[in-house]
């Protein structure tokens, strides 16, 4: 008997059953409830997504065309309520719903309580932007809170190696989900804050659910990365995913590979850009001494130094100057007072009553004042006649003309 000749293929197989699926009625067109986990929107605009319940799970797919139609993004403890059919997938062997339509059901409980835990954490300022602290500009340890195995402190180590080798990695291994996980990754935060192991911290962990990432929601985890004195990235999941330690955390990395980029700066870099500045100083430099010697030839090629008394000559010149103007106008000034002087003293010796007496005329004084009239005088008063070459002293006669009469 010739098996190899009964046999059938595994695509044949694979056939055969997708055919006992889409023959069946009751699969082609049913309303399933459950819970979103694992969900992936995919760059091509397909959704690709795990539906399950307490007890079991399966998975599901749904394409451009009717994701599109969507008013609402799915995400992972989502209960929803979705229109499919069951196929099979022949390349894979695995059967899962074709999902055509999604109506939201509720939130599932792990995602009521982040939402719940991230509000009451925000409210109480765990997430306050003014608290986070600036990553290192230059660390030398960076300590890694990971798993001990996988790709993500493998991705870590290799970034941070060919960024800067001289960059010193401390993994401290704690579990990234399951029970008890989140005291532990607690604990680690605490140790190394504790003994200074390291200039800055990355959380990390690969993707995964909800109910995989949680232990990142803890609250005890949140409070140990607020108060950590060494700064923290978190790089927990997928660029999609985000937890509470991203939010309490001084800076939120998409993934460990970025996290790596953001701690250590890339050494190559830094010694580029320094001979950069090297040389645009050296040139800076060179430009301010031709500058400041063509200032120097300048200067020395001025008069003030060639002929460095000229100024002061020419000041003396200046004075001199100003002397001789000044003599002009003292001289033009005395000459123009002394004529209304000789002016003045001809109007007053013409109004002089001495010039009267030189052409015969005399002046009675009485008391040292002037008589006037023959009224003021009384026999017998002394009286002083002034004439033009002198004066005499006189006592007015009895008898005597006007007094003749007394």
């Amino acid at each position: 008997m010739n098996y190899s000749e009964m046999a059938i293929t595994v695509t044949e197989l694979n056939k055969y059953i997708k055919n006992k699926f889409e023959k069946d009625e009751y699969l082609t067109e049913l309303l399933i409830k459950g819970e979103i986990s694992n969900f992936k929107n995919h760059y091509t605009g397909h959704m690709y997504f795990t539906l399950k319940d307490e007890n079991s799970l399966i998975k599901c797919v749904m394409f451009k065309t009717y994701a599109q139609k969507l008013n609402f993004m799915p995400k992972d403890g989502m209960k929803v309520i979705i229109l499919g059919g069951v196929s099979v997938f022949e390349r894979d062997g695995v059967y899962q719903i074709y999902v055509k339509a999604i109506q939201e059901d509720g939130l599932g409980d792990l995602y009521t309580k982040y939402q719940q835990l991230k509000e009451n954490l925000e409210k109480q300022g765990l997430f306050n932007p003014e608290h986070k602290k600036k990553i290192p500009m230059m660390p030398k340890i960076i300590g890694v809170l990971s798993s001990q195995t996988g790709s993500v402190i493998k991705d870590i180590i290799n970034v941070s190696t060919r960024r800067n080798p001289n960059v010193y990695i401390k993994l401290l291994p704690v579990p990234v989900q399951g029970e008890g996980a989140s005291e532990k990754i607690a604990y680690g935060i605490d140790f190394m804050n504790k003994n200074k192991l390291a200039d800055v911290l990355i959380l990390a962990r690969g993707g995964g659910s909800l109910e995989d990432l949680w232990p990142f929601n803890e609250e005890i985890v949140a409070r140990s990365i607020y108060n950590s004195e060494i700064p923290i990235i978190s790089a927990v999941g997928h660029e999609t995913d985000f937890t509470i330690a991203d939010f309490v955390a001084d800076l939120r990395a998409p993934t460990p590979s970025a996290a790596a980029e953001l701690a250590v700066p890339d050494i190559y870099e830094i010694n580029k850009n320094l001979n950069s500045y090297k040389d645009r100083l050296r040139m800076a430099l060179i430009k301010k001494v031709e500058f400041m010697k063509l200032r120097y030839e300048k200067c020395i090629s001025s008069s003030v130094f060639k002929e460095p008394t000229r100024r002061i000559n020419d000041n003396y010149l200046k004075v001199d100057m100003y002397i001789k103007h000044l003599e002009s106008i003292i001289r033009q000034k005395y000459k123009n007072e002394k004529t209304k002087y000789i002016e003045l003293v001809s109007k007053l010796d013409a109004l002089s009553p001495l010039k009267t007496l030189s052409r015969g005329y005399s002046l009675v004084e009485k008391d040292n004042e002037i008589v006037k009239s023959v009224k003021q005088l009384s026999v017998g008063d002394e009286i002083e006649i002034r004439f033009a070459d002198g004066k005499v002293n006189a006592i007015v006669p009895k008898g005597t003309g006007y007094f003749g009469t007394l």
